[in-house]
């Protein structure tokens, strides 16, 4: 299944690119199309991130994405990476208390916060106070109200970005304003880039990925995550209810099935539920690999000085087919997940620590033995160990897909 979006170059002052504007298109015809804003905002933030993938898309530039009322509320723009995703509030949106506690929050994480379609009112003055850059529709404004903005609020340290720049003369009266950015059909008019979507990826198992592997986890916050969405809870407590637990008791809590799990476990299980949507598509056996080679790698680090990094090395097991399961380059799809910078570097083959691990996994799957017997030395493990470690993971994922 093909998926769409389109982009819009935004220019600077000198007319180099500064970012580009993301816009949701369902087809390749070139109009927005949706009767749902939310469902808009969370259908592009899955096509750039994951489906197509933001180097594509912009070459390292940011992207400015449209968020409604309910996206900024949902969080779901911390799972995604500052350094290249701009949050634009639309118009619609009420500047209520949970808006501007929202955009504080995505301000202090470090975001850049932009307003779109400004018409100025009183009541916008706490978003003001959060903006990095305010757009204004050049289309729908006349000389005055496009000067007078700046005179208004220009004291501050915000930038104005001219939108629906149609002509030269309307580029060059915006500089003269003291306008920074520029963006319209005199430039260049959006263009739809397509590319492969990923049917069940939901935005919670992306919001869900990053919240667990954050340097400090907080349970409050997964456990909100997880009962929000009935797809995740239902597999959570089936899954803390089965026989690989064998708990007496029936466990009927998702906050109970978390502190038995611990968070090695849960990000196990998050990452199982992650590949099986993505993977929905693909043979059952690079989802069984994925999780023999996670389950390999972590009873391998074990056994080895690697023990306090298990559950990094599970991850790099889990994800290191990744690039099968979504056609993509792996450097790519790595940019766009919430692993730590060891386990990527790891996965694109940097020789450090754990990476020895997935070679000595990787050795043993190909039965290249003498390579084998070179990282089991380099770990550390005794050769005749591992047999048993491997037959084990098989076990493990037979139970997982189970």
């Amino acid at each position: 299944m093909e998926t769409f979006v389109a982009r819009q170059p935004i220019f600077d002052r000198r007319e180099k690119i500064f970012a580009y504007e993301l816009l949701f298109r369902q087809d390749k015809q070139n109009s927005y199309n949706s009767v749902n804003g939310d469902r808009a905002t969370e259908d592009v933030i899955l096509n750039c991130f994951l489906s197509i993938g933001m180097n594509m898309l912009t070459g390292g530039k940011r992207g400015f994405i449209n968020f409604t009322e309910n996206s900024l509320k949902s969080q779901i723009a911390y799972s995604l990476p500052k350094e290249h995703l701009v949050i634009e509030v639309l118009e619609t949106v009420e500047p209520d208390q949970d808006i501007i506690f929202a955009c504080k929050q995505l301000k202090e994480a470090g975001y850049l916060i932009v307003l779109d379609d400004f018409v100025f009112e009183p009541r916008f003055w706490p978003l003001i106070d959060l903006a990095d850059i305010i757009k204004v529709d050049f289309l729908s404004t006349d000389v005055h109200e496009r000067r007078n903005i700046i005179k208004r609020i220009g004291s501050r340290k915000i930038k104005f970005l001219a939108e629906k720049v149609e002509t030269r003369a309307d580029f060059e009266q915006a500089c003269q304003m003291g306008y920074s950015y520029f963006q319209g059909y005199y430039f260049c008019k959006p263009v739809v880039i397509s590319g492969k979507r990923i049917p069940l990826l939901k935005h919670n198992l992306l919001r869900l990925m990053g919240k667990i592997n954050t340097p400090e986890v907080d349970f409050e916050i997964i456990d909100t995550l997880i009962k929000g969405d009935v797809s995740l809870s239902y597999n959570l407590l089936k899954f803390i209810n089965s026989s690989v637990f064998g708990f007496k008791s029936k466990i009927n809590s998702i906050k109970q099935a978390l502190v038995l799990l611990g968070m090695s476990e849960v990000r196990k299980w998050a990452s199982i539920i992650i590949l099986q949507n993505i993977g929905d598509d693909k043979p059952n056996e690079l989802i069984v690999n994925s999780i023999v080679r996670a389950t390999f790698g972590e009873a391998l680090a074990s056994k080895t000085i690697f023990k306090e990094q298990a559950s990094n090395i599970f991850l790099m097991g889990m994800f290191s087919l990744i690039d099968a399961f979504l056609d993509r380059p792996l450097s790519d799809v790595l940019a766009e997940l919430p692993l730590t910078n060891e386990v990527k570097r790891a996965l694109l083959g940097e020789d450090n620590q754990i990476r020895a691990i997935l070679d000595l996994i990787l050795a043993y799957e190909k039965g290249d033995w003498v390579n084998f017997s070179v990282y089991a030395e380099r770990v550390n493990i005794n050769e005749t160990d591992v047999p048993d470690l491997y037959l084990q993971a098989l076990i493990s994922a037979n139970r997982f897909t189970a």
